[in-house]
């Protein structure tokens, strides 16, 4: 079976996970829309503009299936049964925060593009999501976990950063927000209750320092990934961290621009500065 996830090791106290920048489509996924449109969901070179994370020492995960196969910032109850053909076996989200992702169809399964176009001319199986769950969710969220609880061990403190981007307007499908414009970055930490608000906060400084524009907490408050795997109150702190897409790449042809070699040293500033920071300390 063909790997579902990169993952490398680290050995300071942050970690970096990137799930969304996936581009293997497996051969099951079954889609009836154009590729060249489906691959608009992904969180195209994210992991390129990280890439300097494991020679600092900070432990990397990264899907390599695409978002739209099987999104793991969601938990495994944010089923889309519309899609089914079969009765889904398990529990299903009742928390409205998920159901309004679901309703936008992008739960665990999408159903449609951001622009709204169908993914599927077909029903899947409950055996056919499950399996997915198995090969894709299960193992990374499981590597997310080893690598947080290896870097609180160590250090007695984590900062997990949960890495994505964003197009610079927001689709019709994307957010309860279509027609937003978004800001060059937007920090998450689901309103301070999967980090340290004063950590956020420095983030957005910092950030704000490098001449960007920052917003906090909205559109993007923060999901699956950020609220399963923080405790601020143990020092395991999650934010997400969403950086527009215009500042690196040309989002029609997906091809980087010049603009992406600053963000990437601006990105590994960040990081650095993170490494020299013990949260426990913050005024």
């Amino acid at each position: 079976m063909p790997e579902t996830i990169r993952t490398m090791a680290g050995t300071t106290a942050v970690v970096l996970d990137s799930p969304h920048s996936g581009t293997d489509y497996p051969d099951d996924f079954g889609h009836a829309c154009d590729p060249a449109v489906l691959r608009r969901a992904e969180d195209t070179h994210v992991e390129k503009l990280y890439d300097f994370a494991p020679a600092l020492g900070v432990a990397w995960i990264e899907a390599l299936f695409p978002r739209s196969y099987l999104d793991v910032n969601r938990d495994v109850t944010e089923v889309d049964v519309s899609l089914l053909a079969d009765a889904w076996p398990g529990p299903v989200a009742t928390d409205p925060r998920a159901l309004a992702k679901v309703r936008l169809g992008k739960g665990l399964v999408w159903r449609c593009t951001d622009d709204g176009q169908p993914i599927y001319q077909r029903w899947l199986s409950a055996a056919e999501v499950q399996g997915r769950i198995a090969r894709c969710w299960q193992p990374y969220h499981e590597a997310v976990a080893r690598a947080v609880d290896e870097a609180h061990a160590r250090h007695g403190w984590c900062v997990h950063l949960n890495c994505h981007s964003m197009p610079a307007v927001a689709s019709a499908y994307a957010t309860e927000f279509p027609g937003l414009e978004h800001a060059d970055f937007v920090i998450g930490d689901r309103d301070g209750t999967t980090a340290d608000p004063r950590l956020s906060a420095l983030l957005c400084d910092w950030l704000r320092g490098f001449g960007y524009s920052v917003s906090y907490n909205h559109p993007y408050k923060g999901v699956e990934l950020v609220r399963r795997h923080s405790a601020p109150g143990a020092h395991r702190h999650s934010i997400q961290v969403e950086i527009n897409r215009r500042l690196y790449m040309d989002e029609a042809s997906l091809a980087p621009h010049a603009g992406f070699e600053p963000l990437k040293a601006h990105l590994r500033e960040l990081v650095q500065r993170l490494l020299a920071l013990d949260p426990r300390s913050l005024p």
